[in-house]
């Protein structure tokens, strides 16, 4: 990696808020930061590596909350100014499928006047972009209110708030919710679209369901579990490292680059790492802080140049002669040998780890926690090399992971979900 991260001096002392206006310039919608065109260059991290993020020259990130469990907001925008980073802070809404009633009015109220108390305390930090309200309200929804909820909170911030715009995050995109907002929510400034696999779809069915004004699209990634095959028993197949770089990079080119009129950027998801479905699903980065190469297909889009340092491609993994999309099956106690075939960059030496673990049945959606399953020991022999001999453990499903790490903390990833009979 090349160029240097001078921005210790950057960090403020007095507050003094950035000034953020839209603006439509021969039919072009424009994000502008203290009069000057900002392009969202951005990626979510609410525990991800902010230093990391300016080292790639990424200019934003998001949010979902403003209280983490970890950081305060305050901590997270102090870093992200030190380092030129402007952010989208996430405000946490009640979900009506978790519980919150739209229709109950002293709800909505104390609702809202936590939310005024949030951005009263953090709207004059000047590493601050942008307000995202909610983050699919409309997954599994019944009830239109919660837009007027959406409309009030955005009206409230904008009378104590006039140096910043406000949006909010929506699963997919559906006529129904684009006409809801439109019709519900008038003061929101910009809307935001979360969408994987059928990423490229997006700027049709911006024109087919009357999407007129500015959008981000603030997720967005790998191909969700929702959209790949399914193994025999159920599994969903994750795709390897390799094939997940290259998609992002289709996926960008097809969708967000391809509508500068009304789309100002995207926050790719996730810079940092979580157990969704599997450990390594949506996460460009491993748990360790490990750099997949979707990392270097972020600093690709971001600079228009691939990184020095480049992570392993996947040529192969196979586990007894068998990719994970052959159903693999295998009998309790027998012996089975697993393969990856790798390539690397200037020849560097490879590192292999692998691990079984049991197929997650801590299953949620949105994106909600999912706990990581414990692997299973003993059932491995040499771990430490491109093969393997596994031991199958008791009848089960389970998922073979394989990483393979260069010398400079650069990783490929595969996992073959099978089954023991």
């Amino acid at each position: 990696m090349t160029g240097k991260i001078i921005a210790t001096d950057l960090k403020y002392t007095t507050p003094k808020p950035a000034k953020v206006e839209l603006v439509k310039t021969e039919g072009a919608f424009q994000l502008l930061v203290n009069k000057k065109p900002f392009y969202i260059k951005g990626a979510g991290l609410e525990f991800g590596d902010i230093p990391s993020l300016a080292k790639h020259h990424g200019n934003s990130f998001r949010t979902w909350r403003t209280e983490n469990g970890r950081r305060s907001a305050e901590e997270i925008l102090d870093e992200a100014h030190t380092y030129g980073i402007m952010v989208c802070m996430g405000i946490e809404v009640g979900r009506e499928r978790h519980g919150f009633n739209y229709d109950d009015p002293i709800q909505v109220k104390e609702q809202l006047e936590t939310i005024k108390k949030e951005v009263n305390r953090l709207k004059d930090h000047p590493a601050l972009l942008l307000w995202g309200i909610g983050n699919e309200l409309n997954l599994r929804y019944t009830n239109l209110k919660v837009w007027d909820a959406v409309n009030e909170i955005s009206e409230m911030i904008h009378e104590i708030d006039p140096n910043h715009l406000t949006t909010t995050s929506l699963s997919g995109i559906f006529r129904k919710d684009v006409q809801g907002i439109k019709e519900r929510c008038p003061d929101l400034d910009i809307l935001s679209f979360q969408l994987y696999g059928n990423l490229p779809i997006l700027p049709r069915l911006i024109q087919k369901f009357g999407w007129e004004g500015p959008y981000i699209v603030s997720e967005w990634g790998a191909t969700g579990h929702w959209e790949v095959p399914l193994t025999s028993w159920g599994a969903p197949i994750e795709e390897n490292s390799t094939d997940k770089a290259a998609n992002y990079l289709k996926r960008y080119e097809a969708a967000i680059a391809a509508d500068p009129t009304q789309c100002i950027g995207s926050y790719v998801f996730l810079w940092g790492n979580k157990q969704e479905r599997t450990p390594t699903w949506y996460g460009i980065f491993l748990d360790n802080g490990e750099e997949t190469e979707a990392v270097d297909v972020m600093h690709y889009l971001w600079n228009g140049s691939w990184p020095e340092n480049r992570a392993p491609k996947i040529d192969s993994f196979l586990l007894n002669g068998h990719s994970a999309y052959e159903n693999v099956t295998l009998l309790a106690n027998k012996e089975y040998h697993a393969v990856a075939k790798i390539k690397t960059y200037q020849n560097k030496a490879l590192h292999f780890r692998w691990e079984v673990l049991p197929e997650s049945t801590d299953l949620k959606d949105g994106g909600d926690y999912e706990e990581k399953p414990n692997a299973i020991e003993g059932v491995l022999e040499q771990p430490h090399g491109p093969s393997i001999v596994l031991k199958a453990p008791v009848a089960g499903k389970y998922r073979l992971f394989m990483i393979a790490t260069d010398s400079d903390k650069h990783s490929a990833t595969a996992n073959i979900p099978f089954l023991v009979t």
